[in-house]
């Protein structure tokens, strides 16, 4: 099955490289690009790609109200963004984004992303995860997370963690001693309790409760 892919970022040049990247690789394809937020939503609609890979900050929209526009389609939307855009990011979380990769993260952790985005999972840089905590810890941005509809177990509880400190499924499968889609129907069992719908607003809702912080054990 070739994964279909929308490039959107308003330098010519990015989407170029990006192209080269994307396409290398025999399950995907470019099947449009866009050099604006109005233009990624209109291309997203009319050629309806499996994968949007979108630049966090362009002109008319930025990423953030391109992932809210497509939240209800079935294009999942990934978010390229930079160190210095950190503040975009936690909003972001909210928007149905499936998942965040740096700029110069390098040809593989954007390929990992786009195909995670297509298999229903999200990939969040464990960079990104780390710097953007520390940015809204900073700032003092904590927001309070609701409960779950049912109490988390211990081994719930401990797979949120690990994915809040940006783990991979495969990290954590390594840490538990159990296999790849244990976790995977862990991680499902988790947002059916949480009421999210992807593995990045678990992120967000860990955070939220406090999950994340180094002394953390409840």
């Amino acid at each position: 099955m070739t994964i279909r892919v929308l490039l959107a970022d308003d330098q010519a040049m990015i989407r170029a490289s990006l192209r080269i990247i994307l396409e290398d690789q025999p399950d995907i394809t470019v099947v449009a690009e866009a050099g604006d937020g109005v233009e990624a939503i209109e291309q997203a609609r009319r050629t309806s790609p499996d994968v949007c890979l979108v630049d966090i900050q362009m002109p008319r929209l930025d990423g953030i109200e391109v992932a809210r526009a497509l939240a209800g389609a079935p294009t999942r939307v990934v978010m390229v963004t930079t160190f210095d855009l950190d503040e975009y990011v936690h909003g972001a979380l909210r928007c149905g984004a499936a998942g965040f990769v740096l700029k110069d993260a390098g040809p593989a952790l954007l390929v990992e992303a786009v195909r995670a985005a297509y298999t229903g999972d999200a990939l969040i840089s464990p960079s990104i995860t780390l710097r953007l905590l520390r940015h809204l810890t900073d700032r003092g941005a904590r927001t309070r997370a609701r409960p779950p509809a049912q109490p988390l177990s211990a081994r719930e509880t401990e797979i949120v963690r690990a994915i809040g400190r940006g783990r991979t499924n495969q990290e954590i499968a390594d840490q538990l001693f159990i296999s790849v889609s244990t976790v995977k129907g862990y991680v499902s069992g988790i947002m059916t309790k949480l009421g999210l719908r992807n593995r990045v607003e678990i992120v967000a809702w860990a955070w939220e409760s406090g999950m994340t912080n180094p002394g953390h054990t409840g």
